[in-house]
């Protein structure tokens, strides 16, 4: 009887050595030689929670690149604004920047950027926090210290005679299944909408569609949408914000109109040919 037991011993050895070189020579889960390892799966996260500090990725300074056709009082308001930034080669009048001392761009006094041109340039630079609490969303941005707060309380926007307008807009927002929609209107239009001098009216309204696509990663579409300005709906490109690093906090950045002011004196209006530095 010991015989049998020495062969089945030796045929089992034999089995298990042939499964073990065959695990060395395969990546798991069956793959060959060169195949592509599958994608690492999402880490848990609650796509309905967007809390969390957010920086831009794919940095840009407007909606897009080719935007719509302006109306004649767009046009007119287009050209009363002079930025310090060249536009791109698609934008009604190209190049049309001038040096900032004799430009008009909000920033040179710190007025408020209002709300579209937070979303474009200073997240890119200065990061977003969301807080969202049961009646209300929360978008505080680093640059200027600013705040903005969206209901999703159930109201809807007021009608037009019902609210005067903001620098960052009156906004309303709900869930379309995982996507958190906002609609906001009533912004004031002293606001440029980028770098460039793109102007808009009171009757501006903004859609901004988020999706929390995986725990760190936030996208971002928008639309606007200005009859007065525009000929056509302004599609934005989509834009891509990544979760900050766990411990960094919003810190206190103001636009401080005393310290611009000496700047303007010292530096801006000098490098324009504008006045001269009286010590």
């Amino acid at each position: 009887m010991r015989v049998p037991s020495t062969i089945a011993i030796a045929t089992l050895t034999a089995v298990l050595m042939a499964a073990i070189a065959g695990q060395a020579q395969a990546p798991p889960g069956g793959r060959g030689v060169g195949a592509a390892a599958p994608p690492a799966p999402s880490v848990p996260h609650d796509p309905k929670d967007l809390s969390g500090l957010w920086t831009r990725q794919n940095r840009m300074l407007t909606l897009s690149a080719t935007p719509p056709p302006l109306t004649p009082l767009g046009k007119r308001m287009f050209d009363a604004n002079k930025p310090s930034y060249a536009a791109p080669a698609t934008f009604p009048g190209g190049d049309r920047a001038v040096p900032p001392a004799i430009g008009n761009d909000p920033t040179g006094t710190c007025d408020p950027l209002g709300l579209v041109r937070n979303l474009l340039l200073e997240v890119s630079v200065y990061p977003m926090e969301i807080v969202q609490t049961p009646n209300r969303m929360f978008q505080f941005f680093e640059w200027a210290h600013s705040y903005r707060e969206v209901w999703t309380d159930g109201r809807a926007l007021p009608k037009d005679t019902d609210a005067d307008p903001t620098f960052n807009g009156i906004a309303v927002g709900r869930w379309e299944g995982n996507t958190f929609v906002i609609t906001s209107g009533f912004f004031d239009e002293r606001t440029w909408l980028d770098h460039f001098g793109m102007p808009h009216s009171i009757e501006m309204r903004l859609e901004e569609r988020y999706q929390r696509i995986d725990r760190d990663t936030l996208e971002l579409s928008m639309t606007l949408t200005d009859p007065k300005v525009f000929t056509a709906p302004w599609v934005a490109d989509k834009r891509i914000f990544k979760l900050g690093p766990k411990g960094r906090e919003i810190v206190e950045q103001f636009c401080v109109p005393s310290q611009e002011m000496e700047f303007n004196r010292v530096v801006r209006d000098p490098a324009g040919g504008v006045g001269g530095v009286r010590r």
